[in-house]
């Protein structure tokens, strides 16, 4: 991947939506595009996305002078959030209604690892 990629992810997006955003990206898997815009264009593009998104969710992750060297945007409804942690983009799960967040020392078994 160079530098300057730009990849975006769409989840239940309207289908004039997708195809617009084949002007500029290759679609390599459904939902999946990735393309080497301009700023001018990406900036664009991202405000027709999170316009039009609507039920859907939308994520553009792109080049910035950061130390994981790309930045990353959400739009739609139920999508993850970006957050910086010490420099650092990580992303938050959005919490099912009602859900109040805990701590727990509960370890996850993960049974397909011999």
């Amino acid at each position: 991947m160079s530098a300057g990629t730009t990849v975006v992810v769409l989840v239940a997006a309207p289908p004039g939506l997708r195809g617009h955003l084949t002007r500029w990206f290759v679609e390599v898997a459904a939902g999946v595009y990735v393309g080497n815009p301009n700023p001018r264009i990406r900036e664009r593009l991202w405000n027709v996305l999170a316009e039009r998104i609507h039920d859907g969710q939308a994520v553009m992750i792109e080049p910035a002078a950061t130390e994981q060297g790309w930045s990353v945007r959400t739009a739609g409804r139920g999508r993850w959030t970006p957050l910086d942690f010490d420099g650092l983009t990580l992303m938050a799960r959005p919490r099912q209604s009602g859900q109040a967040w805990r701590p727990t020392n509960e370890v996850k078994q993960n049974d397909t690892i011999p």
